[in-house]
């Protein structure tokens, strides 16, 4: 099939948008090997206020199983009722489960895995460090995923704890993006869920609760579950943000929590911009939570922004989502950041998307976040200090950790 011709940035393509998607799907398909799936609702949360009260209502209406893991469980009243729901379901003879990073989650309260133990919630642990060689601890299980009796499926970049409570409204509010899913594409979550928990535990795939029944259509998008794994070699991750840097014709949009990319990557975003595609980042201002993964991705302002690529800084708080967007038709959402951490080291989740009016939802809400960020001027970061630039040097050594 040959390739549509380039266009100008904001001027729509020379084939239907039917066509742009399916094109984008046969790459993706072809190229990680996954097929996607149709008949898929996608739903967007936006912050605490939108995501937890989805998730914790899907918990109360589970009627057979909860399966549950996240990198990070702290604390706050949002981690009890987490504990309190997945115990309530438990004690009421549902298969509740739940795995938690061994470094991410080593901040939750005793009393709480207390709680859910003791009611019957089965909570494993990935690679606790001091069970691990040096090499394994730098591996971690960073996906966020959450499946209620095989039918409806949460992921994004959510962590359990207060910080992520609230609308962004203030620097204790972070800000993230997750979203529900129903469909057929539920299964691919729910074996991400089932990869890492194998790992963990000596248990038998499968039991007498998993039905594996047919998903009824839920809605029209057509929906690719990307699973990015702690293990050397291919890298399906990688091989996701490449496709759909590479395919994008008129606008990519990315919204990355820690941004540290590698010169090729940094190299594929650049092309972009040079072919005629508007690219757009979005990445957390002075209220990060790692300093030094920001350091390490304004090493690269200077050439990205010498490219054609604009960046922007979110001001009001951490900005923790993990989007991208591309032509209007494809969407990545999930844990993965642009970083060499999770494309190269940990065990992440993505979705790819072709569905326009996710892409469009996602879109406002990042001209909503560009409202209020700083946009990096290149004059003035031309001229940043010394004392900036040593900085941003200093952390290169570790970059490929970050």
């Amino acid at each position: 099939m040959p390739l549509p011709a380039r266009t100008a940035p904001g001027v729509p393509g020379p084939g239907p948008a039917a066509d742009r998607k399916q094109l984008l799907r046969r790459r993706l398909e072809r190229l990680i090997g996954i097929a996607a799936t149709e008949g898929n609702a996608v739903r967007p949360l936006r912050n605490g206020d939108q995501i937890f009260p989805a998730m914790l209502d899907a918990v109360r209406g589970a009627r057979r199983t909860v399966d549950m893991m996240t990198f990070v469980y702290w604390r706050g009243d949002i981690a009890r009722q987490f504990a309190q729901e997945l115990a309530a379901k438990a004690r009421e003879g549902l298969r509740v489960r739940l795995l938690l990073d061994g470094f991410g989650g080593r901040l939750i309260e005793r009393d709480l895995l207390e709680l859910m133990e003791g009611s019957g919630v089965r909570v494993a642990w990935f690679r606790k460090p001091l069970w691990l060689s040096p090499f394994k601890q730098n591996h971690r299980c960073h996906r966020k995923v959450l499946v209620v009796d095989e039918r409806v499926a949460f992921t994004g970049g959510v962590g359990i704890a207060e910080e992520w409570c609230g609308d962004a409204r203030n620097e204790n509010e972070w800000r993230d993006t997750h979203v529900e899913v129903r469909g057929p594409s539920v299964d691919g979550i729910a074996a991400a869920f089932a990869q890492n928990w194998a790992e963990c535990c000596d248990d038998e795939l499968y039991d007498a609760c998993d039905r594996f029944t047919e998903h009824e259509p839920a809605g029209d998008a057509v929906v690719q579950v990307v699973r990015g794994s702690a293990s050397i070699g291919w890298q399906d991750m990688q091989t996701l943000l490449r496709v759909a840097i590479t395919g994008a014709e008129r606008r990519i949009r990315v919204a990355s929590a820690y941004f540290a990319p590698d010169a090729y990557f940094v190299g594929l975003l650049c092309e972009a911009a040079a072919r005629g595609v508007e690219v757009e980042i979005l990445l957390p201002g002075s209220h990060t939570d790692k300093r030094v993964c920001r350091l390490a991705g304004q090493h690269h302002y200077a050439q990205l922004m010498e490219c054609g690529v604009k960046l922007w800084e979110y001001a009001p708080t951490m900005m923790h989502a993990k989007v991208l967007t591309v032509d209007g038709v494809l969407s990545l959402v999930g844990s993965t950041n642009f970083n060499r951490r999770s494309l190269e080291h940990d065990e992440e989740v993505m979705l790819a998307v072709l569905d326009e009016e996710l892409t469009a939802r996602l879109d406002e809400d990042f001209d909503t976040d560009l409202r209020r960020s700083d946009p990096v001027d290149p004059h003035r970061w031309r001229r940043r200090g010394t004392g900036q630039r040593l900085r941003e040097l200093s952390v290169l050594p570790i970059r490929r950790f970050l």
